[in-house]
């Protein structure tokens, strides 16, 4: 095949292939967002001083971040539709769609990993700044609202941007139930055109562009956190 003919072959499922990106951002943006509303109470519990209170979350960020992902949308795809509650229950219209399958997976399988970044980050605060707040009268809610994870954040950020390009990467698995995103979508077309290694490439391609702005991004955030830092000092 000529590199014209190639060339006429990309420009014709550019729209699917477009689609399939669209899918994979919209599955990784919405689980790294709700995962970090998820990953906060989590990351506070594992951090608290009290060992009943840690217990809870350790088996859930254990669960999550022992077993694969891939392990863990089965489980939610086909293993909960094995349950009579389940399909007679108000939620088997979402259960039983790929799409909220693999949203709900990677939301619980990215809230384990952020709320382990967020008890770091939350334990790496200097001690001198929460004894300077119990020194100025706050009170530990204060102090955890005004000056820890503020602080927290600052030292999370590097790391939670890391799991958010992991989090992209892993999303190639959801094609397994049947999700058209970019991987899904490449998997199609060598099906339909046999040109394996001409999309593969282009999925590689796209996965790059997406992490090159992904980490753009986080480093501008860095830095505007920085200078926000330094102006309110």
């Amino acid at each position: 095949m000529s590199w014209a003919e190639r060339w006429e072959m990309i420009i014709q499922w550019a729209p699917m292939l477009w689609d399939g990106t669209l899918v994979t951002l919209q599955l990784v943006g919405i689980a790294v967002v709700v995962g970090l509303f998820f990953a906060i109470p989590l990351g506070l519990a594992r951090a608290s001083r009290h060992w009943y209170i840690r217990a809870l979350p350790y088996s859930y960020i254990f669960f999550f971040r022992g077993t694969p992902l891939l392990l863990q949308l089965f489980l939610v795809y086909y293993g909960l539709s094995q349950f009579e509650v389940v399909r007679d229950s108000a939620l088997w219209p979402y259960l039983r769609e790929p799409y909220w399958c693999a949203l709900i997976t990677m939301t619980l399988h990215t809230a384990a990993y952020i709320a382990e970044i967020l008890r770091g980050a939350i334990q790496a605060v200097p001690p001198g700044e929460v004894e300077a707040a119990r020194a100025l009268g706050m009170s530990r809610r204060q102090a955890l609202q005004h000056i820890i994870l503020p602080r927290a954040v600052r030292i999370g950020l590097p790391a939670y941007g890391n799991e958010v390009i992991l989090m992209l990467k892993a999303s190639a698995v959801v094609y397994t139930v049947t999700l058209l995103d970019i991987m899904g979508v490449v998997r199609t077309l060598n099906a339909r055109t046999y040109q394996y290694e001409m999309f593969f490439l282009i999925a590689g391609l796209i996965y790059l562009v997406i992490t090159l702005v992904f980490t753009q991004l986080f480093k501008l955030v860095e830095r505007w956190l920085k200078v926000d830092a330094s102006r309110n000092r």
